[in-house]
């Protein structure tokens, strides 16, 4: 098949959103799809993360760029911030100040769906040119930004072609959706929005069987129009997942963001767990972290004689942050404590997998996590923190391997892709 996949997140951005399809078409590339990549020019962009790595990993695709307007410089203007915010606000700490709710305001109520509309317009020209030039069989919009999505509406009403809508997050019951402060009228309106994008587009794909649920109670349409498409991983990223790290105290390692949503004081209680049993622990954390989470595991550190350690890496190249994970003795994995948590799926819950380590950390008892580590042999997710430290301890003692050959094969890129496609 001749796929348009349109993107505003791509390389030279960074994150979970850029791999889910980078990775995927280049292996819908294998497998004989013809597949071109529509993305924002990187010099009109605004990106929390990048990751000048993947860019090598993309060279094998053609992709095309469009200009765009960009709202988010008014953002950091009127702020005075120089980095753009993180998803769930993680990169920026303490209560907001009557600037950050002002400007969080403006953008839930001016900027509809999202800022990052700003490139529709001449993403949707370039687009149209693009489709008079070949005989596509087939476009793919994925978000957020949901605004990408309402190209892919416009495409389909001008050209009548097949229309597929990726969802990674929801839309407006998105976690951190009411930090935006928005009215009711534009709660409505993007409610509007959302509901128009779900019953037009040809199929709908999600990355969890709840965000499916959640989705599909929003529309009228049969079962067989949505898909379940996780994340996934590439087998290729990992060097060598079998061989045992050889880390002179038991390590545990996360990546990706990490805000005051997740469930952070049942962290603080099981490694304190593990320090009164006076066995030593390490903890490192690849991405961002929010600054309260780093503090507070900083001060642990200190008053631990020695028994903790934490080290924040930072915003890592993909590359370098596999070899995070590979490097860990077990990997720490954190549900966000929030109203109908149990359908949550991080993206790094399949890299984890893939990865061939121990998964441990904090999620609700039935949790669609628990049940896919529980599938692969990967892992568990508690609730007490007692229980959590004991587990620990034990795993000290006597580590278990990750996730079973049959598991990591099951959430592959390339598996994955192929399903898509059948």
């Amino acid at each position: 098949m001749k796929l348009l996949v349109i993107s505003y997140y791509w390389p030279p951005a960074g994150g979970p959103g850029v791999q889910r399809w980078l990775k995927t078409a280049l292996a819908l590339q294998d497998q004989g799809h013809d597949v071109e990549v529509l993305t924002v020019d990187p010099k009109a962009a605004t990106y929390p993360l990048k990751d000048m790595s993947l860019l090598k990993e993309s060279e094998s695709l053609t992709v095309h760029h469009s200009g765009a307007t960009d709202w988010f410089k008014r953002y950091q203007q009127l702020t005075r911030r120089k980095e753009v915010p993180f998803s769930g606000f993680a990169n920026q700490a303490g209560t907001p100040g009557p600037l950050q709710k002002l400007s969080r305001f403006i953008r839930g109520n001016c900027f509809l769906p999202d800022p990052r509309k700003g490139w529709n317009k001449q993403a949707t020209a370039l687009a149209n040119k693009l489709l008079q030039s070949k005989d596509w069989d087939l476009i793919i919009t994925t978000g957020p930004p949901h605004s990408t999505h309402l190209i892919g509406q416009t495409l389909q009403k001008t050209h009548g072609i097949t229309w597929w809508a990726d969802f990674r997050d929801p839309w407006t019951d998105i976690y951190y959706y009411d930090q935006f402060y928005p009215t009711r009228w534009a709660r409505r309106k993007d409610m509007a929005m959302e509901q128009s994008v779900l019953s037009q587009a040809d199929r709908i794909l999600c990355v969890s069987e709840d965000l499916k649920r959640l989705l599909s109670s929003k529309v009228k349409r049969s079962s067989n129009d949505f898909h379940i498409m996780p994340n996934g991983y590439d087998p290729q990223d990992f060097s060598d997942a079998a061989s045992q790290p050889s880390n002179e105290a038991f390590t545990l390692a996360y990546t990706g963001t990490l805000t005051l949503q997740y469930p952070l004081d049942a962290l603080y209680k099981a490694i304190q767990g593990v320090i009164d049993a006076s066995q030593a622990i390490n903890l490192v954390i690849a991405g961002r972290p929010a600054k309260e989470c780093v503090d507070q595991l900083q001060q642990m550190a200190r008053v631990s004689n020695g028994l903790f350690s934490f080290k924040a890496l930072g915003y890592l190249p993909h590359a370098e942050s596999v070899k995070v994970l590979e490097r860990a003795d077990a990997l720490l994995l954190l549900i966000p404590d929030l109203p109908n948590n149990k359908g949550i799926l991080t993206g790094k819950l399949f890299e984890y997998i893939g990865s061939g380590r121990p998964i441990w950390g904090f999620g609700p008892d039935g949790s669609d996590a628990q049940a896919i580590l529980d599938k692969v042999n990967a892992g568990k997710l508690h609730e007490d923190p007692n229980k959590a430290s004991q587990q620990l301890l034990s795993w000290m003692h006597d580590c278990p391997s990750g996730a079973s050959q049959s598991g990591k094969e099951a959430y592959t890129r390339a598996g994955l892709a192929k399903a898509l496609m059948a």
